[in-house]
């Protein structure tokens, strides 16, 4: 018997056609990052992260500073007839500044004063606008007539023998920071411990320091 010889395949191949419109082909090649670009990262990083905080220390609202410039003692008597009677006036110059960059506008300044912790009187100042970083003046008068003395006679008869009677002011601030559509209110304080002398009308000691309150409201 004889085998048929074996059959492959036949392959045929054609030829690629013709690009008519021949393109122009870019290869890209991705290169890893020099020290220079990384640098520049670095540095446009750091620069958002300042610019960033130096908007919030700029923007954000800050409460008014009030410092106490003259204290003048009017005068003071205490009457031993028919009661022990006090009377007492004091003049004052308020400092009220304004560290933001918005306009402070405030509806009034409390002016108190009390002796071994018993607030004797008050006295409220008209209200004001204190521009951008700016300050402001406030004059006020504190006048106690008549006060009767009950709970701490003999701590006074003491005081005025001494030559030496001890008051506390304190002055409160209440206003708000316009910013945009929104109102911040804020609120500063300032205490201050004065030693008065009956007998030759004078302020012999003062010492004053401010009470920080750091809470804020927004206000729509």
């Amino acid at each position: 018997m004889t085998s048929k010889p074996e059959t492959h395949p036949t392959i045929i191949y054609t030829s690629l056609p013709l690009d008519p419109n021949p393109r122009d082909y870019v290869i890209l090649q991705s290169r890893p990052p020099t020290r220079h670009h990384y640098n520049r990262r670095v540095f446009q990083t750091l620069s958002l992260i300042l610019l960033l905080s130096l908007s919030i220390y700029l923007l954000f609202p800050s409460d008014p500073h009030i410092q106490l410039v003259r204290l003048q003692l009017n005068h003071i008597r205490v009457n031993t007839s028919p009661h022990l009677l006090l009377d007492l006036s004091l003049s004052v110059t308020l400092k009220v500044h304004n560290p933001d960059f918005f306009s402070l506008n405030y509806d009034d300044l409390d002016v108190s004063i009390s002796y071994r912790g018993r607030q004797l009187g008050f006295v409220k100042s008209d209200g004001g606008k204190v521009r951008m970083r700016g300050s402001s003046y406030v004059d006020a008068t504190l006048d106690v007539n008549g006060f009767e003395i009950l709970h701490d006679i003999f701590y006074l008869i003491e005081d005025v023998a001494a030559g030496k009677i001890p008051f506390d002011t304190v002055s409160h601030i209440e206003g708000e920071l316009g910013l945009l559509f929104f109102k911040f209110p804020i609120q500063a304080k300032v205490s201050c411990e004065v030693d008065v002398n009956p007998k030759d009308q004078t302020i012999t000691h003062q010492n004053c320091y401010p009470q920080v309150n750091k809470t804020f409201t927004l206000i729509s």
